[in-house]
């Protein structure tokens, strides 16, 4: 057996009590508070990015594709454009798109006992991909298209509902006004469900209903659509897939982060709040590590200045000091990991953890555990406080053996 070792193993599960004793407590829990934090920061901020960014990708999808309009907003009431199955075509080939929707959006108002609205309809088809949706609506049922002409039926928000104060199954107005003629026309529609996404953006305005009611009531042709909406198996494909499209020259495409761009900054903060949160668990870990260190090292002077007489070497001693701090690292990592993973965990299947859903668009603190990332965490502690445990283990070469067995 390594004689370094088997010292430092010895010195490591000496159950004495002694000053140092405390001080590698200390420096465990320290170490373990450490990277409990760092495994919590990075599950919590892995899960805060995935849920966010799919409530986006659920409501618009990863790509939108559009007739090019220089002077138009990004998010706003879409112009009239024919179906294009050239276009259809060449989304369709290619391989990463799981599905091509076609929608459209118009300014409108809805009324009820007198209390009026502004929203934004969005129209879609029978074909669209409403598992994406599904999860969000809290009460009724997703939209029918039975209807030879139309569907009646329209989606609105909670925060919607509670201004008109009406719920599922009540008949409301909804009117469309003619920017170019200035005419209004409405129907009477049905409430047949209420969602609530927790994106302010959204629920604020937007109504879902069927694209053929807003083709009648905006006088559109039945092939007239406001753009295509793409669906990717992988959504981190999605620059790579918007950058490849070949789209005729009046055709563009955008991906939804550059639709919603403030959202995604938000998102993208989160990973420097992480860093910074990653460099200051690691500075308290090292430092409490080598605080440690060299409490042992002048703990143990005489035993160094014995050693020293007996011919061991400065390399050998220092190496009995340095698995000893790696083995109180790694105590406190595998603490660290425990916690840091069972806190993770209740999270997740507890979710004992809210939030303003208003101000962080979750009601729960949700929780994504990448093992990848936990077990790089981990490794990184180990070997940061390797390195750094090697410059205070150089005070053993210092020690004089004459001087260390007099030593009191």
């Amino acid at each position: 057996m390594n004689l370094s070792f088997f010292i430092a193993k010895r010195l490591a599960f000496n159950k004495q009590q002694s000053f140092s004793s405390f001080i590698i407590k200390l420096s465990i829990t320290a170490t373990a508070l450490s990277v409990a934090a760092m495994i919590l920061t990075s599950s919590f901020v892995n899960g805060f990015q995935e849920t966010i960014a799919q409530k986006v990708f659920s409501f618009w999808g990863h790509i939108r594709v559009q007739h090019f309009e220089t002077s138009k907003a990004l998010i706003s009431e879409e112009n009239p454009i024919p179906k294009s199955a050239e276009v259809e075509n060449i989304l369709k080939k290619n391989a990463l798109v799981k599905n091509v929707q076609c929608f459209a959006t118009k300014s409108g108002v809805i009324e009820k006992h007198k209390n009026i609205e502004g929203i934004l309809f969005k129209g879609i088809d029978n074909n669209y991909d409403s598992l994406s949706l599904k999860p969000f609506i809290k009460q009724g049922s997703w939209l029918s298209f039975k209807d030879s002409l139309y569907s009646r039926d329209i989606i609105i928000s909670a925060t919607t509902a509670n201004e008109l104060n009406v719920k599922v199954d009540d008949t409301i107005n909804i009117f469309f006004v003619s920017a170019d003629e200035g005419a209004s026309a409405y129907r009477p529609v049905k409430i047949k469900a209420i969602y609530k996404t927790g994106i302010e953006e959204y629920d604020k305005i937007f109504v879902i209903g069927d694209i053929r009611l807003l083709q009648r009531l905006s006088n559109w042709n039945t092939d007239e659509i406001g753009g295509y909406e793409v669906i990717l198996k992988d959504y981190k494909q999605m620059n790579k897939v918007n950058a490849t499209i070949d789209l005729p020259v009046i055709w563009n495409s955008k991906t939804i982060k550059e639709i919603y761009p403030n959202i995604f900054d938000w998102l993208n903060i989160q990973d420097l709040n992480r860093a910074v949160l990653f460099v200051i668990m690691s500075v308290v870990a090292v430092i409490n590590l080598i605080t440690c260190l060299l409490i042992l090292v002048l703990e143990r002077i005489k035993m160094i200045g014995v050693l020293k007489a007996t011919g061991a070497t400065n390399s050998s001693i220092q190496k009995i000091f340095l698995y000893h701090a790696t083995i109180i690292a790694v105590t406190g990592i595998l603490i660290g990991f425990i916690v840091g993973v069972g806190l993770c965990l209740l999270q997740q299947y507890t979710g004992f953890i809210t939030l303003d859903e208003s101000n962080y668009y979750v009601a729960v603190a949700p929780v994504k555990i990448i093992w990848w990332h936990v077990i790089s965490i981990c490794v990184a502690v180990v070997v940061i406080c390797f390195v750094a445990l090697a410059i205070p283990s150089l005070l053993v070469r210092k020690i004089q053996p004459v001087k260390a067995i007099q030593f009191r």
